[in-house]
Formats: structure tokens, sequence, C-alpha cells
């Protein structure tokens, strides 16, 4: 009995741990100014474990934040909000984030897992490449000049709705911009849009171009792009022979989350940020689709609670399979 107490005593205590845990919060929209107070609030609570940098900034001159938390040598990384209307993906690194530092600071764990990983694999996060998508599809457009602001609308088919909005500040997909079968990618549309406009050429726009820098510097051994939405998770593109290493970690991942691992088709579209470090870095990346699907608008923010739940241990059990490649 006494053991038994004792049992529930531990639970109890570390799940105190994450209650700790607060800054980020979920009650409206993700804003990019949001985002930037909560880094603030987390660097300042978390000085000891976290470090802050811009990697770069959108063409209308926000900062692309990254932030790693960890002391270990190998590096992970996790991007979120490619596209304007996937803002959700931030909350949830942002609440992976803050969650993890809480637990690793204390020395704890994060409910029944160590965070000592982080001593050997740090992880960066890069939760919003995309403020200025975001800032639009957020119907906030008057920070945009207002010529610019007449631009938005005629890329969005004059209508006044932005909910859809996936593309950046000036019109071009994000994740559509990466020299990995970018050339065959379908070139329509062939002007800025509110989505799909794959640019004029590769590393086009500001964002991928920061992004792309970014990654060769910090030299992740395991690379991950959440995206909204359908609970689904893609690993396959020109693997080679690391095709069974790195269907292994998708796997885990799936098991994990829930989440259905995508198939590997024979003619897979490319263009994409895991295309491209897949084929660059010969590494295993994933897209991970998080909550049901919803149509051409942002998830709910009811949903969080349970993506969370699927998604709050992915970043540690990447850290452990980072360490193992050489």
């Amino acid at each position: 009995m006494a053991k038994l107490l004792c049992f529930f005593l531990i639970v109890f205590l570390q799940f105190e741990t994450i209650s700790q845990a607060k800054i980020v919060k979920a009650n409206k929209p993700y804003s990019f100014d949001l985002l930037e107070h909560d880094i603030e609030k987390i660097q300042k609570k978390y000085n000891r474990t976290v470090e802050v940098k811009s990697i770069g900034t959108t063409h209308f001159g926000s900062n692309i934040w990254a932030i790693k938390l960890g002391k270990g040598e190998k590096n992970i990384v996790f991007i979120g909000t490619h596209h304007g209307r996937e803002w959700l993906t931030s909350v949830l690194l942002m609440k992976m984030l803050e969650s993890y530092a809480d637990a690793y600071q204390a020395r704890g764990q994060l409910g029944l897992k160590s965070t000592r990983i982080l001593d050997d694999v740090s992880i960066w996060f890069v939760p919003m490449l995309n403020p200025d998508g975001v800032a639009v599809q957020q119907n906030n457009l008057q920070i945009f000049p207002v010529d610019h602001q007449k631009r938005l609308l005629l890329m969005n088919g004059g209508v006044n709705n932005f909910e859809g909005w996936k593309a950046n500040g000036v019109g071009i997909d994000l994740n559509r911009q990466y020299p990995a079968g970018w050339d065959a990618l379908n070139p329509e549309p062939s002007a800025p849009s509110n989505k799909f406009f794959k640019g004029k050429k590769p590393l086009e726009a500001l964002e991928v171009i920061a992004l792309t820098n970014f990654i060769k510097e910090i030299n992740p051994s395991i690379a991950v792009a959440y995206h909204t939405a359908g609970r689904e998770i893609f690993w396959n593109y020109k693997n080679g022979k690391y095709l069974k290493r790195d269907k292994d970690i998708a796997k885990k991942v799936s098991k994990m989350t829930r989440y259905k691992l995508a198939k590997p088709e024979k003619e897979a579209v490319g263009g994409g940020f895991t295309d491209w470090f897949i084929t660059s870095y010969h590494r295993p990346a994933l897209t991970i689709e998080i909550s049901y699907l919803v149509g051409e608008t942002n998830p709910p923010l009811s949903v969080l609670k349970t993506e969370w739940k699927r998604n709050r241990y992915v970043g540690l059990l990447l850290a452990a399979e980072a360490k193992k490649i050489p």
C-alpha cells in the first residue's frame, strides 16, 4: 500500500511540474504579437536553458524567431506555420517549448518522460515561419501599406474574407519554394495568389532563404514541419538507402500520435521543406498534419487540447532518435 501511495505521489508531482507551464494560452487566434509576447516571457523565465535568435526577416520586416532548448551538440528542428492559416501549429510548438523548458530547467520530467535527453540533443523551434501570412489570414491588414492592402485583396480574388490564406505577405506559397522537385510543380497560378503560387524561382521568398540558411547553420539530425490538417504523417521523398530508417522513425511518431502514416507515392510532388531536407541531408524529415480536416480555413482553437495530448512527447521521442543517427 505504501509503495502504491508513493507511486501516485510521484505521478502527481510530475504532473505538477507540467502545470507550472502557463505562459502560452490558446484562448484567441495566435497572432505574431502574441508569439513575441510569449517568447519574451519564456526567455526571461527559462534564461538558463533557452536561447532566442532571429534567423531573418519577412518581406515586411517581421522577425522570424528561432528558440533553442537544451545543451546538446546535436540538434533537431521543428517548424510551424509555413502557411498563414496554420497558426495553430505555432501554438502547439510554443506549448511544447514551454512545457519542455519548465521540466528541463527543474531537472524534472514531463509526465512520465524524462527531459534528460536535452543534455545530448537540443531542440530548435521555429514556431512561426510566416508571420506576414498569419497577419493576412487574421485580417490584420493595417500592418501593410495601403497600396499593398489593395494587392492582397486582388490576390484573394477580390474577397474580403482572408481565412483561407496560405501564402506569405507577397503571395508566395512557402512550402512550394524549396529546390527539390520545384521544376515539376504545377505552374498555376502563375502570379502571386492566396495559395499555391510557387514563385518565379525556388528560394525566392525571404522566409525560405532564412530557414534554409539556418538549417545549414545548425545541421539538424531530424527536421519536422507541422501543418494542418488531416492527422497524417508524411515522411517519404526519395529517401533512397535510408528508407527503412526513416520509416521506422515515422512509425514511432505515428504510434505515439495515432496519426495515419502516409504511404509513399510513386510520383510524389516535391517543392516542400521536408522534400528539400531529405534530399539535401539524407536524414529523416516529417511533415505532421495536426487536427481533423477543416477545409479552406484554420482549425478551431478547441482542437488544440486533443492535438497537444497527441503530440506532447514527440519532441523528446525524436531527440532520442536523433541521438542514434551518426
